[in-house]
């Protein structure tokens, strides 16, 4: 008996002893597959089935252990790495950003599945890290069950990412604002956002500073412009000497990857498909008349109205007389499949590169509902936060060269997407009209290119011809609106 107490003292003290009648080793992890299990100074417990455990004697000290970049999915098997939220010796909490990775698709945003202190980090700036492998090394507190060594965390998604719940509620901030709240040490959960669904600004960090610190962040300093002396009249000018220039720049060589890798893939399968060129003039000077009016009635709402939700809207009323143009063909070209969504897909020139986000069923969207997901679609892709949702499923594509300049181009297919569109700029140049006066008519060029293995130069003829008749005749849209 009195050793027995001994024991029961000695188990309290040290924490968690096991006593276990009947064990097996694995190759692997040691697993202990008990019929009887006793903890000292508790009653004995027998179970039905074995249970797994895992050692937690190392656990309990603080335990390295190696964060792995999980399946992101889409078949992506690398990423690059495009910015680090922890540094070395950093504390992380569950659900903390570690980094954000850029596939060949889409940004995602790496999270914490542990408690505990970042030990090493595996990649710098621009590195290509792989699925599978190691991300960095975080020293955990005690686990709390005995899996946790075994089980990797998922990648999310940017778009999971920034309505994750964190304590119970969400949070919703740009990579730069979890920045700057990294480097004041700033918890994220402790703030609250101003803006839209509680996203948290870089006011909100900022003004929650100021309370915590009473301190305000200084201004970065302006250079003052400072006016050149006056030049004395009587003062000579030197003749300089010329010299011929050296140049002491080096050529510079670095992997293609991103977006960029992704247009590498994409182009060369469209240089493929034979093309057949279409190119039109379209007088809009009605629609700029009707835009006008429209304008002040779209910003009351909230929405900035451009010709471009005019462009799909007519382009998904003739995609709905011509569906072949709203089709896709397999690898071989043995067979066609006709979509029965118009996923418009719209190209953005950003700094990441070329990208292609789309409008889904813009069929039964209105031209306000279009232009009100053009302008998300424009904000994301300004950030560098467009999902892979957004970038794929597309089915005809519209790219507004013109924003940028020029009046022709010649576009190139997306496949498996049959046909595509650029639109030039919109220009002001007299025209006569029916009686034989000039007046002044706002026109735009529009170029098409079709996979002229499935589509005729006669079909896209009238394609363009019936898209023409809705722009340059707006009142005509109202006929086959639905």
């Amino acid at each position: 008996m009195a050793a027995v107490r001994l024991l029961r003292t000695w188990s309290r003290n040290a924490g968690q002893l096991i006593c276990v009648r009947y064990f097996q080793i694995c190759s692997n992890v040691h697993v202990l597959k008990p019929n009887y299990v006793c903890f000292f100074g508790y009653p004995l417990f027998k179970y039905s089935h074995p249970h797994l455990f895992l050692k937690t004697t190392a656990a309990l000290r603080g335990q390295v252990v190696q964060f792995k970049l999980s399946d992101i999915g889409e078949g992506i098997r690398e990423v690059t790495v495009k910015e680090w939220y922890v540094k070395e010796g950093d504390t992380v909490s569950q659900f903390d950003s570690i980094c954000e990775v850029q596939s060949d698709k889409a940004s995602v945003t790496i999270t914490s599945r542990y408690d505990g202190v970042i030990k090493k980090l595996y990649y710098n700036l621009d590195d290509i890290a792989y699925v599978g492998k190691p991300l960095v090394d975080i020293e955990t507190e005690a686990l709390k069950d005995s899996e946790e060594d075994v089980v990797e965390t998922p990648a999310v998604s940017h778009d999971e990412h920034t309505h994750q719940e964190i304590k119970g509620r969400k949070t919703l901030a740009t990579p730069a604002v979890r920045r700057l709240a990294m480097e004041n040490n700033i918890k994220l959960s402790e703030v609250v956002g101003s803006g839209k669904d509680g996203r948290i600004l870089k006011e909100d960090i900022l003004n929650y500073l100021e309370k915590q610190t009473g301190a305000i962040l200084p201004p970065s300093p302006k250079a003052e412009i400072m006016p050149p002396p006056p030049k004395p009249k009587d003062m000579t000018i030197p003749i300089p000497v010329s010299k011929p220039p050296v140049f002491t720049g080096k050529d510079k060589t670095e992997p293609i990857k991103g977006f960029q890798k992704a247009m590498v893939k994409t182009m060369s399968a469209a240089l493929k498909i034979p093309h057949f060129g279409y190119c039109d003039e379209v007088d809009l000077t009605e629609l700029v008349k009707l835009r006008e009016e429209l304008k002040p009635i779209a910003f009351a709402r909230g929405i900035k109205l451009s010709f471009m939700p005019f462009f799909l809207k007519a382009a998904s009323l003739g995609l709905l007389q011509f569906p072949i143009l709203n089709a896709s063909v397999d690898e071989n070209c043995q067979n066609i499949t006709y979509k029965a969504s118009h996923n418009i897909g719209i190209a953005m020139d950003t700094e990441q590169g070329l990208i292609v986000p789309n409008v889904k069923n813009v069929q039964i969207c209105s031209i306000f509902e279009i232009a009100t997901e053009l302008n998300r679609l424009q904000k994301l892709g300004s950030l560098g936060q467009l999902s892979t949702t957004d970038l794929t499923g597309g089915t005809f594509t519209l790219s507004n060269i013109g924003s940028i300049g020029g009046t022709y181009a010649k576009p190139v297919i997306l496949p498996p997407e049959v046909a595509i569109g650029a639109i030039g700029s919109i220009k002001a140049i007299p025209r006569f009209n029916q009686k034989g006066e000039v007046y002044k008519a706002h026109v735009m060029n529009v170029s098409w290119s079709a996979d002229h293995r499935v589509i005729d130069g006669a079909t896209m003829s009238r394609f363009s011809n019936l898209w023409k008749s809705y722009l340059e005749n707006p009142a005509f849209m109202l006929l086959d609106l639905k």
